[in-house]
């Protein structure tokens, strides 16, 4: 045993796999958000005060927090400032923020009446778009939340110095309204319901879908290996058959996938056929790009797959703007799987069907790069296998 130069090799390999695989674990651990983008609506049409003056706390609130941001450094939300409450909801709806903070039109007028006999406490908005990405959106709104709570604070403090100047007397509305003095409303948007997985749905069936794409791969592969093809031509045929195969492998899996998921995982599948159909393509375009790896470089191709589930499972759940920017530009933007997410929210959260979207265009496109190399892997030089036959007769 001491001779054999395994024994003292699997002390490498042992490290050496420790390491990889820890690497998987880095982007979950103490995620930090930076550069979340969050839209800021401001309505507020202002308000005269008795001395003739104005006054216009949307400006006020809205001017203070993007001031919080400090130039050169990271911040954890990207403010972005958007001139109605329709255009950001179309906003939201397209995915481009997290949440949105609105403040409306009566906001400063509702806020100078908190000094006045008949006072009315002002209200502001807080969207959450829930759909998008569960862990970024929970983040958003406590942040959103505990900005608001803050104000809360100085507000109160400003109203109540204020009334001690004068030497005014406090009524009982006016004290129930300070203890809040600005009402916070929160609407959840692009909602995940009760019957997601926390929001995470999509993750969830990402890999079944992944592994089967791999067994499928493998399986048309090891048996298209055993088969002797005498010329080019034939293994063309071959290659034909091995994508007809993987397009049958795909309806199966597709629409297998959504009825377990729907029956029996206990998720809420919105639009069973657009989801099957969604899922059918994701499947053949990763049965494509995986028989394409195995056919240029053989069955050592393979654990080219498993790393990348191992790799990609827990980025896939995660925000891009909480990864850092090695795993979000060099690992998170390559990985195909990323499409199959970004398809399923728009499919279980946005209520879109199956169409020409982004994550359709990016699966065909993949889907067709593989067939091409796929093609191409009849014409790559090998030992013909008509030599190996005739050896073996002779």
């Amino acid at each position: 045993m001491l001779k054999n130069k395994l024994t003292f090799i699997s002390p490498i390999a042992v490290i050496g796999i420790i390491f990889i695989f820890s690497l998987t674990l880095i982007p979950s651990i103490s995620p930090a958000p930076k550069d979340m983008p969050i839209a800021i609506v401001n309505e507020d049409l202002g308000a005269k005060l008795p001395n003739n003056t104005e006054l216009n706390m949307g400006n006020t609130f809205s001017e203070n927090i993007r001031s919080q941001a400090i130039p050169g450094q990271d911040s954890p939300i990207k403010w972005i400032e958007v001139n109605s409450l329709s255009e950001v909801q179309k906003g939201l709806d397209e995915k481009k923020y997290y949440a949105a903070l609105v403040i409306p039109e009566d906001f400063s007028k509702n806020q100078a009446s908190l000094q006045t006999a008949q006072p009315t406490s002002p209200e502001i908005q807080i969207l959450v778009n829930q759909g998008m990405n569960p862990t970024a959106a929970n983040m958003a709104s406590q942040i959103l939340n505990g900005m608001v709570d803050g104000i809360n604070t100085n507000v109160r403090t400003q109203i109540l110095e204020g009334f001690e100047v004068q030497g005014n007397t406090i009524t009982t509305e006016q004290a129930a309204l300070l203890v809040s003095p600005i009402i916070k409303k929160v609407i959840n948007v692009n909602e995940i319901g009760t019957k997601s997985a926390n929001g995470n749905a999509p993750v969830t069936m990402f890999q079944p879908l992944w592994m089967g794409s791999i067994a499928g791969a493998a399986i048309v592969f090891m048996s298209l290996r055993k088969t002797v093809f005498r010329t080019r031509k034939d293994k063309l045929i071959g290659v034909s058959i091995q994508t007809l195969v993987g397009a049958i492998l795909a309806l199966i899996a597709g629409f297998g996938l959504t009825f377990l998921a729907n029956s029996m995982l206990g998720l809420e599948v919105p639009k069973l056929s657009d989801t099957g159909l969604f899922l059918s393509l994701t499947y053949f375009a990763f049965f494509l790009m995986i028989s394409a790896v195995l056919m240029w470089l053989g069955i050592k191709g393979l654990p080219i797959f498993i790393i990348m589930l191992f790799f990609g499972a827990p980025l896939l759940a995660m925000p891009p703007e909480f990864l850092s920017p090695f795993y979000r530009n060099w690992i998170y933007s390559w990985l195909p799987m990323r499409q199959m997410i970004e398809g399923l929210r728009e499919l279980f959260f946005f209520g879109t069907g199956f169409g020409w979207s982004h994550s359709v265009q990016m699966l065909t496109w993949i889907a067709l790069g593989s067939f091409i190399l796929l093609i191409s892997s009849s014409f790559k030089k090998v030992k013909l296998d008509v030599i190996m036959e005739t050896n073996s007769e002779v």
